[in-house]
């Protein structure tokens, strides 16, 4: 069966709903090139076509809509590659280039696109569903950009995003791999609705008996009005925690060298089961992944969107030749030692001169593989 299943549903008024589901549930939906080579040209496809009001992105199962990028193929090839050389047949080129243009489609869709945001969303999950125009979480949405844990930084366009949140929310989500639930993705801006799972076939009837029209900003109402009838009727969603330590994560500003902001939050004393795991996910992250996360956030300020997919898209071929993204994923889900060999010690071992090659373009402007972004 397709890792990725598609179908659409029409509505009473003749539109239809373009439905894309990823398949993948042994894997909690983790997202592979496969599904990034069916999901581009059908989702073009349903931009281009006039009888395509709106597009459901979802997930198969009730764990996850998707746990993150396919990383155990990224180690592979990491792991049979010998000459590091960056090339059109370099798989890690490849992957993030193909994943890019993919998380860019989705946030310059024009036509609303709903995503499902149910159970775990994580990495390359989350570059999904950051651009869709309608974002709904459930009561057991699960979301986190904790690639700090496996030696990486928060891609996917986490560049644009972690940086539009309130006060040093951003930088602390990269840094501790935090996990946030429905309520806390709503006060950073990564999800607009919440809507109890249960009632998702009920939403859907709705969307069928609604009059859909050609205009897209109409269209982008409707659905709006649609989600905030279901949320109204989901009653209270959880905590954030995110909101309940605002003052303690913004308390990072008053702190200007990344050492010192670490220094600060591992510090801080207090017993809460939530901020103590943000903690320990930042004191057994990688060093060097934790400079990169900072200076990535200090890069990026006033880019636009293609800019930052551009950024990425360096960086993440760079951790590819690097190392330290192999070792993360081989202790993580590979040897599941739990025991990464991280090549410094700490903040203060990482020199400049390792930090500045992630944040040089690996191509001239024109060459670059994502040159178009922005540009059509």
């Amino acid at each position: 069966m397709s890792c990725v299943l598609f179908k659409e549903l029409e509505s009473v008024c003749g539109q239809k709903i373009g439905v894309a589901t990823l398949n993948s549930e042994k894997s909690l939906n983790a997202l592979n090139m496969d599904m990034i080579q069916l999901l581009t040209p059908q989702l073009q496809a349903w931009k281009e076509d006039d009888s395509i009001a709106l597009v459901l992105l979802e997930g198969a199962g009730a764990k996850s809509f998707c746990a993150g990028g396919d990383v155990v193929s990224l180690y592979k090839a990491m792991a049979t590659e010998e000459n590091g050389k960056s090339d059109p047949s370099n798989y890690i080129e490849t992957f993030f280039t193909a994943e890019y243009k993919l998380d860019y489609l989705i946030h310059r869709f024009e036509k609303p696109i709903l995503l499902w945001g149910n159970g775990i969303i994580m990495g390359g999950g989350l570059g999904l569903m950051a651009g869709a125009s309608h974002k709904v979480v459930t009561e057991t949405a699960r979301i986190a950009m904790p690639e700090i844990t496996i030696g990486l930084y928060p891609d996917v366009g986490g560049s644009f995003f972690l940086n539009k949140m309130p006060d040093q929310v951003g930088l602390f989500l990269g840094l501790t791999g935090a996990s946030m639930n429905c309520e806390d993705a709503r006060f950073v801006g990564l999800a607009d609705y919440y809507i109890k799972h249960d009632i998702k076939a009920d939403i859907i009837e709705k969307l069928l008996i609604t009059k859909w029209g050609k205009t897209k900003s109409l269209n982008h109402d409707k659905l709006s009005e649609v989600l905030q009838g279901f949320q109204n009727t989901s009653g209270k969603p959880p905590v954030s925690e995110v909101k309940n330590h605002i003052k303690s994560i913004s308390a990072m500003s008053d702190f200007e060298s990344l050492t010192d902001k670490v220094n600060y939050l591992l510090n801080i004393e207090i017993e809460d089961k939530w901020f103590n795991r943000a903690q320990k996910g930042l004191s057994h992250g990688s060093p060097l992944s934790a400079h990169l996360v900072f200076q990535q956030l200090k890069h990026a300020q006033g880019f636009s969107l293609g800019d930052c997919f551009r950024q990425e898209l360096s960086m993440s071929v760079q951790c590819g030749r690097f190392g330290e993204f192999k070792e993360g994923v081989r202790a993580l889900l590979i040897d599941k030692d739990g025991k990464p060999n991280w090549q410094f010690s700490d903040l203060n071992s990482v020199p400049q001169e390792s930090i500045a090659p992630f944040f040089e373009s690996l191509w001239d402007k024109e060459a670059h593989p994502l040159a178009t972004l922005g540009k059509e």
